[in-house]
């Protein structure tokens, strides 16, 4: 796999400002301008980024140089430390979102600080689950990468392509974690960064990945190899999630639908969405954790993290963001999120049901 450089960087410049697939581009922004002007849930939402970037915009960057989350219980202070630092994700998305919809250039100067005090600071070590949080600040660079200065550009897409190369490097064929959702997690942020820098290495290594983690991953009778090893919809969830976002942009940027191809298989992302939809709905239950082979489910149980205990009944708002995400696809599953999470949690609204909507008009 090349590794960009400083000045593969430079000589993609013009390339870069171009494609949007990752973040919304300016004709969709015009579109959730219009969704929000006659959608009161779509505005209050939104209100509730403005909120955020308006905050963000007094307040200072606090990146790590390492993110930690992944294989450590709830309280070290390692993973402490990182949920900390991780605001700034939310911060940055904020930022973006109310700049271009607001055009305030104070959003767009803040988030600039932001993205490159990250850019300067942080170091990938090739840990999809730890790389999964760095969504929205891609999400974000993808939205202003245009109206950013070329050495802002280099320093960013530098970072960011620090992190495709080592997941990329740690990806080992043959072991659990090529296969399981940390390769759907691997895939999702080498993909979305390929776009976002506009990268064709990146953005093969995602495509053919996906292609083959359909496969491998997901069952041809919807269910998965993470639900069978954890025996947890919560892992059915957290597999199919990263390869939905996946098959969003792959569907923006290049017209094909990588949702509902099936694989030699006879495996699909919808066929495991459909599968999913039971035990979200409410008609099927499932005890979580029972049969898990995995021994940090244990480890979490018994450090008091009440969702991993065994037995735990799975909660149907968790299984809400991946119906969100499967909308993209199938706007059957947009009334079914909306009903579901109104009775579970009065006011609940989905954003995802709203960016759907933009990339969709």
């Amino acid at each position: 796999m090349k590794k960009l450089t400083l000045l593969a960087l430079c000589t993609l410049f013009t390339l870069v400002v171009k494609a949007q697939y990752v973040g919304l581009n300016d004709k969709e922004i015009q579109n959730l301008k219009t969704r929000m002007g006659s959608d009161a849930d779509a505005m209050r939402y939104y209100n509730d980024y403005h909120k955020l970037a308006d905050q963000a915009v007094n307040e200072n960057p606090d990146p790590v140089d390492t993110i930690r989350t992944e294989g450590l219980l709830a309280g070290n202070p390692k993973k402490t430390a990182t949920t900390t630092a991780l605001r700034d994700m939310k911060k940055m998305y904020a930022l973006a979102i109310a700049y271009k919809v607001e055009a305030e250039k104070s959003y767009l100067q803040n988030l600039k600080t932001y993205l490159t005090a990250w850019a300067k600071v942080n170091v990938s070590k090739g840990d999809p689950i730890d790389d999964t949080n760095l969504d929205d600040a891609i999400e974000a660079y993808d939205m202003v990468k245009a109206n950013l200065k070329p050495d802002e550009r280099v320093l960013i897409s530098r970072w960011l392509a620090q992190a495709a190369d080592a997941e990329i490097k740690t990806f080992t064929p043959g072991k659990i974690t090529g296969t399981n959702n940390w390769q759907s997690h691997r895939l999702k942020v080498v993909g979305e960064i390929g776009f976002a820098i506009d990268n064709a290495d990146y953005q093969k290594f995602a495509i053919e990945g996906l292609k083959k983690q359909i496969e491998v991953n997901l069952y041809a009778d919807g269910s998965g190899m993470d639900f069978k090893l954890r025996d947890a919809l919560h892992y059915h969830a957290y597999t199919l999630e990263p390869l939905l976002k996946l098959a969003i942009v792959l569907k923006r940027a290049t017209g094909i639908d990588y949702y509902s191809m099936r694989s030699p298989a006879g495996s699909s992302i919808k066929k495991s969405v459909e599968w999913f939809l039971p035990y979200v709905t409410g008609e099927k239950t499932h005890r979580e954790y029972v049969k898990s082979t995995e021994k940090f489910d244990g480890e979490r149980a018994r450090n008091g993290e009440a969702d991993f205990k065994p037995g735990t009944l799975f909660d149907p708002l968790n299984g809400l963001k991946t119906l969100a995400l499967a909308a993209y696809f199938d706007p059957k599953y947009t009334e079914i999120v909306k009903t579901i999470g109104s009775r579970t949690k009065p006011g609940y609204f989905d954003w995802q049901l709203v960016l759907n909507s933009a990339e969709k008009n």
